[in-house]
């Protein structure tokens, strides 16, 4: 079977009858139309103004990102032998990009990033934006805020954007024309796969700058914000929209797990090594932020004594500037920590593919399902 590796900016690959492109297309049709449906709702003055947020989330949305969630929904629904009208379970899938969205806005504001996909951060853009900064008053006077209150305001804002999309990600679902057994069959898996993104953040932000984190507890988090949340839930979603039984959705995680664990750990060297012009983000974010990744725990665990003193006294810095960085990464090859790293994935990647062949699915579903997992773990954004 002919199998082509994704390039960092596409997913385009059609392996047997499964064009994921053209799914692709699906999606994002289900979840414009969906924005749409909603400005074109909007009459009243007030209501109005939603016009802004769904403006912002759609520039969100047409920035790039690789639909793995949603690709991974609908493959799932294929694999396991989905047939028929497949428009609900497209709906479903724009569901699971609202809801990325939503935790890409919530998570650039904790971070306070700069950029996403290429572009400056939500909160960063209002932050900019004259007409939020400079609200009026009961009079004729206009007062531009400045600094940490325009950062403040814009903040706020754009935490409330993100709320928008986790509610419409709900209605969206609700909408769908699911059958009520499907919908039945797949609110447990929500529902969990919303509680352990929300862990994994709560993990993520409780261990910044935590030198004595571990390479156990940095997977932890990895695994419950980013492996479960990317490939677990959003696959075994599809399989229960077509009907998977339990032991299937249970051998779901056999692939899903170690490939979601190697796609955060290649998110990890990325964030540090990935070239901005490809990622969209800045390189320094995640050592200035102290992210407590495997990388940085292998490293600190593997270095001797004065390779340690650097890295302690860099990691964290929020004033670290490229001459800094740029020796971090040095003794992160050093110490053989992404070496290390890269081992792990290898390993993970294996270990997805071996219990991909054992699972029950259909063989075009099967080659997608291998092709979004090299897309997650072999990308260069």
């Amino acid at each position: 079977m002919a199998e082509h590796l994704l390039t960092s900016d596409t997913v385009a690959v059609s392996l047997g009858e499964v064009d994921l492109s053209s799914t692709r297309d699906a999606i994002d049709v289900e979840l414009y139309g969906f924005l749409d449906r909603k400005r074109r709702s909007l009459s009243d003055p007030i209501d109005a103004q939603l016009s802004a947020a769904i403006d912002l989330l759609e520039e969100l949305a047409g920035a790039g990102g690789k639909r793995l969630r949603p690709l991974l929904c609908h493959c799932g629904w294929l694999a396991a032998g989905g047939v028929g009208d497949d428009a609900p379970v497209l709906k479903i899938a724009a569901s699971l990009e609202l809801f990325h969205m939503f935790a890409l806005i919530h998570d650039d504001v904790m971070d306070a990033s700069e950029s996403r996909r290429g572009r400056p951060t939500l909160h960063r853009r209002m932050a900019d934006d004259a007409d939020l900064n400079t609200p009026r008053t009961t009079g004729a006077h206009r007062r531009r805020l400045r600094g940490d209150d325009a950062d403040r305001l814009a903040n706020n804002c754009a935490i409330l954007v993100g709320d928008l999309a986790l509610v419409w990600s709900d209605e969206l679902i609700h909408s769908s024309g699911l059958a009520s057994a499907q919908l039945r069959a797949i609110r447990p898996l929500l529902d969990a796969m919303r509680t352990e993104l929300m862990l994994g953040q709560y993990l993520d932000v409780r261990a910044a700058c935590d030198l004595d984190v571990d390479v156990d507890m940095a997977l932890a988090i990895a695994r419950h914000k980013s492996g479960r949340y990317t490939i677990e839930r959003p696959l075994q979603i599809g399989v229960a929209l077509a009907g998977g039984s339990e032991e299937m959705l249970r051998a779901c995680s056999d692939f899903a797990l170690p490939v979601g664990e190697a796609f955060q750990l290649r998110d990890d060297i990325l964030g540090v090594f990935g070239d901005p012009a490809v990622t969209g983000k800045s390189r320094l974010e995640d050592l200035r932020d102290g992210k407590a990744t495997a990388l940085i725990a292998l490293a600190l665990k593997q270095a001797d004594a004065a390779q340690r003193r650097t890295l302690t006294g860099r990691f964290g810095d929020p004033e670290l500037d490229d001459a800094g960085a740029a020796e971090v990464r040095e003794l992160l090859i050093a110490t053989k920590a992404v070496e290390t790293v890269e081992e792990m994935i290898r390993e993970r990647w294996q270990r997805g593919m071996q219990a991909l062949e054992d699972l029950p699915f259909h063989a075009a579903g099967r080659g997608a399902l291998r092709s979004l997992a090299v897309a997650a773990t072999q990308r260069k954004a």
